[in-house]
């Protein structure tokens, strides 16, 4: 746990429970004071002082409180505990021996006493972030998101202790709720609820927006997320490269932040611009937005293909394209230039027979196993020279008709090819489709 977060929750609790302790016990004869209720009062209005009517019990809580020494104010805090264990001070006493337990190194202590202060009071704020907190650095997920979230719902009516100003008190308020974010963000984060985890922790940004440790899983839960919220992850994990210091740290943040760029984006332009604006930038400004590459159709890519390669000079996998899925002025230049051509390729023997041979030309239809082409062959292939399923050869066709979807072409005169034949199309892929 970290110390200076830690210090936040007892630094709030020994501030409250000293303010609250100012008042002079009553000699004279009164009714007891009532036992605190889990409400509490509204965040405007400064908590009621508390009375302590026996002079006795009085003076043994001051006592305890007003020890200098760990240990000793934690025998004071303890014997006033049990000897006045409905005392109107008890939660203001719990709350100081929590204190006291962390001054003196007894974490197991802390986390017992944080339960009792919350047997007294479930909404008791500071009792909820330290268990939050533990149960984050124990990796208790599920209860530390749940104390965490808890906390900010009690932090919205915790009152105001009598003496503390409205600036301080607030600022305590503030680190709480930070805190509390932080934890219960984290946490959903590792629960697999990014929704969660983002509205919290960009809370915790906003509080704190130079802290690493929060604005790099904001980032994670903003790109891990379903759907993913690039714009915001980006800009966030952009911001953490800027911030951590260890190089090795920085460099695997910044493999990972270029790869998620890129693939957004489409390309590397504009990193750098990221890099420099989210290092004076704490939050994304308004209108803040990145370009997100939307790739060609197939249709898109045929035409582009059709505009810069002539149909000989394309691959078998280039006029599948094209015939699959150009417009119909493209698939007709196409064609055109191939039908009725004797052709030359190689493939991958899908399914072959005397007269026939199913082949696969393209590398996408040869991973699927699936044929492609479907030759007739001009003549009848030799027992001893039938090619095996699976097995590549060189092969000729003449392209006589096509079926667009799924994609076969039919060819005649088919023969094999021998080795001292010209070379043949070699099977590539066809383009990125979506």
């Amino acid at each position: 746990m970290k110390t200076s977060l830690v210090a936040i929750v007892i630094t709030f609790a020994g501030i409250s429970s000293g303010q609250q302790a100012t008042a002079q016990p009553q000699t004279q004869t009164a009714a007891p004071a009532a036992a605190p209720t889990q409400t509490q009062p509204a965040a405007s209005q400064p908590q009621q002082k508390k009375e302590i009517k026996d002079p006795a019990e009085y003076n043994a809580y001051v006592g305890a409180m007003q020890q200098k020494d760990a240990v000793a104010k934690i025998s004071g805090l303890e014997a006033f505990l049990a000897q006045y264990p409905n005392s109107v001070m008890k939660e203001d006493a719990l709350e100081l021996l929590m204190g006291a337990y962390q001054q003196a190194g007894n974490q197991a202590k802390v986390i017992d006493t944080a339960n009792r202060l919350l047997a007294a009071n479930p909404n008791n704020v500071r009792a909820l972030a330290l268990m939050a907190y533990s149960e984050r650095a124990g990796q208790k997920w599920a209860d530390a998101k749940q104390h965490a979230e808890r906390g900010l719902q009690a932090l919205t009516s915790m009152s105001k202790p009598d003496g503390v100003s409205d600036a301080d008190f607030q600022n305590q308020k503030t680190q709480l709720a930070a805190l509390m974010n932080s934890v219960a963000g984290f946490s959903a984060l590792q629960l697999k609820d990014n929704a969660t985890a983002e509205k919290d922790l960009r809370a915790s940004v906003e509080a704190n927006p130079n802290d690493v440790d929060n604005i790099y899983p904001l980032a994670l839960a903003c790109l891990t997320a379903t759907p993913e919220d690039d714009v915001n992850g980006l800009f966030f994990i952009a911001r953490a490269i800027n911030l951590v210091k260890d190089p090795a740290g920085k460099a695997q943040i910044t493999k990972f932040g270029h790869a998620k760029y890129v693939k957004y984006h489409g390309a590397e332009d504009g990193w750098t611009d990221l890099l420099a604006l989210t290092a004076t930038t704490t939050l994304p400004p308004a209108g803040f937005t990145i370009k997100q590459y939307v790739p060609p159709t197939p249709a898109e890519q045929a035409a582009d293909l059709v505009k810069t390669k002539a149909p000989k000079d394309m691959s078998f996998a280039e006029w599948e394209l094209v015939l699959s899925a150009g417009a119909p002025a493209d698939a007709d230049k196409v064609w055109s230039a191939i039908k009725g051509v004797s052709l030359q390729m190689e493939g991958t023997v899908i399914k072959a027979s005397p007269t026939e041979l199913q082949m696969a030309a393209s590398q996408d239809d040869i991973d699927q196993k699936r044929a492609d082409i479907v030759v007739t062959m001009g003549g009848t292939i030799p027992a001893k020279l039938m090619p095996a399923e699976g097995s590549t050869l060189d092969f000729e066709g003449t392209p006589v008709s096509y079926t667009p979807t799924p994609f076969v072409m039919t060819m005649e005169k088919g023969a094999l090819l021998t080795k001292t034949a010209p070379p043949a199309k070699k099977p590539v892929r066809r383009r990125s489709s979506q």
